[in-house]
C-alpha cells in the first residue's frame, strides 16, 4: 500500500482540484502521469528518476521520458512502478488512461459531439 502520508496528500490535492473546478467551473490542465510521478512521488520521497529506474530495471530515458510527458505509462511499467511504490499497477493504468481520454476529449470534441446515440427500438 502507498505510504499513508503521501496517500492523504494525494487525496487532499485531488479534492482540491475537484472543489475548485465546482466552484469556479474552470478547466483544469490535464495533468499527464509522469507529472504526479515526478512532484508526488519522486520528489515527495527524494528519489531520483536515476535511481528509480535502476531499482526497476529500466532505461533511464524512459523514465526521463515518462516525466517530461513524452512517453506513456505501459502496462510493464506500471507494473514496475506498483512494486516499487507499494501501489497498484491499477493506479498508474488509470492515471493514463484518465490522460489519455481528456486528451482526446479536448482535441476531437467537436466529432465527438456529433456523434448521435444508438436508440435500440
Amino acid at each position: 500500500m502507498i505510504n499513508g502520508e503521501l496517500s492523504l496528500s494525494l487525496k487532499m490535492e485531488v479534492q482540491k482540484m475537484l472543489e475548485s473546478q465546482i466552484i469556479t467551473d474552470e478547466k483544469l490542465p490535464n495533468v499527464h502521469p509522469g507529472e504526479i510521478l515526478k512532484e508526488d512521488f519522486l520528489d515527495a520521497m527524494n528519489i531520483s528518476a536515476y535511481r528509480l529506474a535502476k531499482e526497476i530495471n529500466v532505461p533511464e530515458t524512459r523514465i526521463s521520458e515518462i516525466i517530461h510527458g513524452k512517453r506513456s505509462i505501459t502496462a510493464d511499467t506500471a507494473i514496475r512502478f506498483s512494486k516499487f511504490f507499494g501501489t497498484t499497477a491499477e493506479f498508474w493504468l488509470n492515471l493514463q488512461n484518465l490522460y489519455d481520454l481528456e486528451e482526446e476529449n479536448n482535441n476531437h470534441s467537436r466529432e465527438f459531439e456529433t456523434i448521435k446515440m444508438y436508440v435500440y427500438a
